[in-house]
C-alpha cells in the first residue's frame, strides 16, 4: 500500500442479515456494503494525457523500455529455483547451495534415553508437521528466503492430516498456508503467486507468475482479514512495467498495451542480480498472445482500488496510461462491423485449439467488465474524449450481446424456423445461420426455465456450447439483465448434474466427440473428451459460481458446490482439474497444488462468510445503457 495511505476501518453500523436458506432476494445495492468502506460510484482520478514513462516516474517503476528477445530463453545457470538457502554454504561454483527436500538437519534431545521423549518422538514420526515446524531454531537463524520464491515446492507435505484444526476449519488453514508457500519474491518484495508446487511432475511453465492465474490470489489476499494488499499493488506494478517493453515474436512486434501472459524471476548468479522475465505469446502453446491478461488487469486495479481506497495509485500518470493503451487496442476503428472483439483460438483461459476462434463470450464479458471498470477510475476531465468513446462502444457492446447471444426456450425455437438468404435490414436470421447446424444437444438440454449465453456468434455460425467463465462475468458486471441473470441460474440449478456434477464445476458443455474432436482440436491429446478444456471440471471457477449465486441471491446453490469441493479437493491435493462427465477422477495431466485452486477455494468460502466482498468483483447495472429493443433475455 502506497504510504499515507492504511486499510479503512469497518464501521459497526455498516451491517449486513445473514443469508436465510430460502433467500432468493438479490442484493439490490451490493456497493453500500463494502466491507472496506469503498463508496459507491466513486469519482474518476487524475491522469496525464498520453503520458510517457519519462513524463511521469514512480519509485516502484524502473526508468525507460525494455527489450526483451522472447525467443532466446536464458541457460539454466541463469535460473535460481531454490527457496531457502544457506548463507554460509557454497557450491564449487561459487553459487548458494540449495538445501533440498526440506532436510535441514536435526538437533539432538537433551534426555535421549528417556521413556518418555522416546514416545513423543514416535508420535512426532508419525504426524508430520509443517516446514516451519519440523525446522529447529538454531538452524532457522542461518536460513534466509530467496529473491524468487518463499519455500521449496519439496518442503510441500500432501498428508491430508498435516494441518492442525483451526476454528473448525482445517482445509482453510491448509490453504493459506499452501498459498502463502507459492508466494514469488523479486528484490525482496513478493510480486506474484506460482500457478503450481506440484514436487511430483514436470515444472514446464506452471513456475511462473501467470496474470489470470493471479486474480484470484490477489482477491484472496484482499478479502483476508487483514488485508495483504502489497503482493496486490507489487502485482500490478510489475506487470505494468512489462506492458511498456518492446514486445518481438519472430521478427514481429506486437502492439503497445498487450499485457503478458506470464512472468518469472530470473537470477544472474554471476552478477548477482534478479531481473524480470515475461512471455507475451512467443512461448505459449500456438503462440497465441493473451486478449484477457490486460482486461483481468484493469479488474484487479478496480478490486484494489475499491476495497484499499488507495486511488493514488490508479490515478499515477503511467497507470492511467497503461490503462488507456490496453483498451485502445480494442477501441481502434477497423473492418469489424461487430461491436464484439476478434479473438483467436488459445487468447484467454482456454489457451489452445478449442474452436472459440471469432467472438468467444468469455472475452466479450471481460472487455466489456474492463470497460466499466476503466470508467471509474479514468479522470473525468482530461480522459473526457477517451471515456465518451468508451460509453459508445459499451452501449453498442451489450445490445449485441443480449441480442445475439442470449439462448433460451423461446429463442431457440425462433433460430429452429429460422429462414435462410435473407436480405436488408428486415431480416431476422442476420447471421444466415443454417437451422440444421443446430446440435441436437441443444434440444434435450435446453430446460422451459431458464437460458444463457452461447460460447459464439459470427457468419452463419453459432456455437451453441455452455461456457462458465463468459456467462459468470456476464453477471457480475451485468452484461446480462436482470431476467438473463435469472434465467442462467436456472438454468445452472435445472443441469446441476451435468455442470456440476461431483466436482464443481465445467468449464464448457458439452464436451467435443469422435469425429468433431479431431477436427475442431487437431487431435489434441490433451483435450481429449471430457478432459482439461474439453468439458473438464475446474475447482477455480468455484469463485466465480459463488459470486454469481451470491449476486442473484442463491447463496445455498454456492454452499452445495462449496460442500462438494471440501469433500475432496484437499484430499486430492488440490489439482488443477477433474476429468468424467461428472469430474469424478483426476485429470490425466493435471498439475497438483494448483495456487488458483486454492485460491478459488478460499475467495468462494469468504465471500458466503462474509456477502460484502463480492463488491469488489460486482458492478451495478448501468442504467445509461437502453435496453435492447427486441426482448430476449425472459425465460420461461
Amino acid at each position: 500500500m502506497l504510504s499515507g495511505n492504511s486499510p479503512p476501518t469497518v464501521h459497526s453500523s455498516v451491517k449486513m442479515e445473514s443469508l436465510k436458506e430460502c433467500d432468493q432476494a438479490p442484493i439490490s445495492d451490493i456497493e453500500s456494503v463494502c466491507q472496506c468502506g469503498a463508496i459507491k460510484d466513486s469519482p474518476r482520478l487524475s491522469e496525464v494525457k498520453h503520458a510517457s514513462p519519462e513524463d511521469a516516474k514512480s519509485s516502484d517503476l524502473p526508468d525507460g523500455q525494455q527489450k526483451i528477445d522472447i525467443n532466446v530463453p536464458p541457460t539454466l545457470n541463469q535460473i535460481r529455483s531454490s527457496d531457502f538457502l544457506n548463507d554460509s554454504a557454497t557450491t564449487h561454483d561459487g553459487s548458494p547451495e540449495i538445501i533440498g527436500n526440506g532436510n535441514v538437519g536435526s538437533t539432538e534431545r537433551s534426555s535421549p534415553g528417556a521413556e518418555e521423549d522416546e514416545k513423543v518422538a514416535s508420535e512426532k514420526s508419525k504426524n508430520k508437521t509443517t516446514f516451519s515446524d519440523e525446522v529447529p531454531e538454531n538452524v532457522k537463524a542461518t536460513l534466509r528466503l530467496s529473491p524468487s520464491m518463499s519455500s521449496n515446492i519439496n518442503n510441500y507435505d500432501a498428508c491430508e492430516n498435516s494441518f492442525p484444526r483451526v476454528n473448525g476449519n482445517p482445509m482453510m488453514e491448509e490453504a493459506w498456508e499452501r498459498l502463502n508457500k507459492s508466494y514469488v519474491y523479486y528484490k525482496g518484495k513478493p510480486v506474484g503467486t506460482l500457478a503450481a508446487m506440484d514436487p511430483s511432475a514436470e515444472t514446464l511453465n506452471y513456475n511462473q507468475v501467470f496474470v489470470r492465474d493471479f486474480v484470484p490470489t490477489g482477491l484472496a489476499c484482499l478479502m483476508k482479514s487483514p488485508m495483504e494488499s502489497d503482493i496486490v499493488k507489487n502485482f500490478l506494478v510489475k506487470t505494468l512495467h512489462l506492458q511498456g517493453w518492446e514486445k518481438r515474436i519472430d521478427n514481429f512486434t506486437l502492439g503497445e498495451g498487450v499485457m503478458p501472459a506470464s512472468f518469472r524471476v530470473r537470477f544472474d548468479a554471476a552478477q548477482g542480480k534478479e531481473s524480470l522475465l515475461a512471455d507475451f505469446g512467443g512461448s505459449a502453446i500456438g503462440r497465441v498472445a493473451p486478449v484477457d491478461s490486460g482486461f483481468w488487469w484493469i479488474i484487479l486495479l478496480r478490486a484494489y482500488t475499491k476495497c484499499t481506497r488507495d486511488h493514488t495509485l490508479s490515478s499515477e500518470p503511467i497507470v492511467q496510461r497503461g490503462i488507456k493503451l490496453i483498451l485502445n487496442l480494442c477501441l481502434s476503428d477497423g473492418f469489424d462491423t461487430f461491436p464484439t472483439l476478434l479473438c483467436a483460438d488459445g487468447c484467454s483461459m482456454i489457451d489452445r485449439r478449442m474452436g472459440i476462434y471469432g467472438y468467444p463470450i468469455e472475452i466479450q464479458a471481460l472487455f466489456y467488465f474492463a470497460l466499466r471498470c476503466a470508467q471509474q477510475m479514468l479522470d473525468a476531465e482530461k480522459g473526457k474524449e477517451f471515456i465518451e468513446r468508451i460509453d459508445r462502444r459499451i452501449e453498442a457492446l451489450s445490445f449485441h450481446i443480449r441480442e445475439y447471444f442470449w439462448l433460451d426456450h423461446t429463442q431457440l425455437n425462433i433460430i429452429y424456423r429460422y429462414k435462410t438468404e435473407e436480405y436488408s435490414h428486415t431480416a431476422v436470421n442476420k447471421f444466415n445461420v443454417i437451422p440444421e447446424s443446430i446440435p441436437e444437444w441443444v434440444f434435450d438440454f435446453m430446460p422451459l426455465r431458464g437460458g444463457y449465453f452461447i460460447g459464439n456468434v459470427s457468419p452463419a455460425r453459432m456455437d451453441f456450447r455452455w461456457f462458465l467463465v463468459g456467462n459468470c462475468i456476464a453477471i457480475l458486471s451485468s452484461l446480462a439483465t436482470h431476467s438473463q441473470a435469472t434465467a442462467i441460474m436456472d438454468l445452472i440449478d435445472e443441469r446441476w448434474e451435468d455442470l456440476i456434477g461431483e466436482m464443481p464445476l465445467k468449464i464448457t458443455y458439452p464436451a467435443l466427440e469422435g469425429h468433431h474432436w479431431r477436427i475442431v482440436t487437431g487431435f489434441d491429446p490433451k483435450n481429449t473428451t471430457w478432459s482439461y478444456h474439453n468439458g473438464g471440471s475446474w475447482p477455480v471457477l468455484l469463485w466465480l459460481l459463488t459470486a454469481a449465486c451470491i449476486k442473484t441471491g442463491r447463496p445455498q446453490m454456492a454452499k452445495r458446490a462449496i460442500e462438494l469441493v471440501e469433500k475432496r479437493l484437499s484430499k486430492d491435493g488440490w489439482p488443477e482439474y477433474y476429468d468424467g462427465k461428472s469430474g469424478r477422477y483426476i485429470g490425466k495431466q493435471a498439475r497438483k497444488y494448483q495456487t488458483w485452486s486454492i485460491s478459488g477455494y478460499l475467495i468462494a468460502k469468504m465471500m458466503i462468510e462474509n456477502p460484502a466482498n463480492i463488491s469488489m468483483i460486482s458492478l451495478e447495472e448501468d442504467k445509461k445503457i437502453a435496453k435492447p429493443r427486441l426482448s430476449r433475455s425472459s425465460s420461461f
